[in-house]
């Protein structure tokens, strides 16, 4: 995944998973980056760093369900495993 902002500034996320091509996943991603906009982070941080969360939340869902099966609603519950992941580094 490669995230642009409009002053050039590119970032590329080194984690992906077939887990996240479907219905529904790239409305999670939007409501990851919302919720932290919400928290004043900057737009492109936000970008960064949601596409960082919902990528790691895929592959928790890979592990544990199989890249095959992954529904949006698996990815909630691996929001707040990847934040507290997150914050314990």
């Amino acid at each position: 995944t490669v995230i642009a902002a409009p002053s050039g500034e590119l970032a590329i996320l080194p984690v992906a998973t077939s887990a996240l091509a479907t219905a529904g996943t790239g409305d999670v991603l939007a409501g990851s980056i919302a919720g932290l906009l919400a928290q004043d982070v900057a737009p492109f941080a936000a970008a960064c760093l949601g596409s960082w969360i919902h990528g790691m939340a895929g592959l928790l869902c890979a592990q544990e369900i199989g890249a095959i099966g992954v529904v949006a609603s698996d990815l909630l519950p691996r929001l707040p495993l990847v934040l507290r992941k997150m914050y314990e580094c």
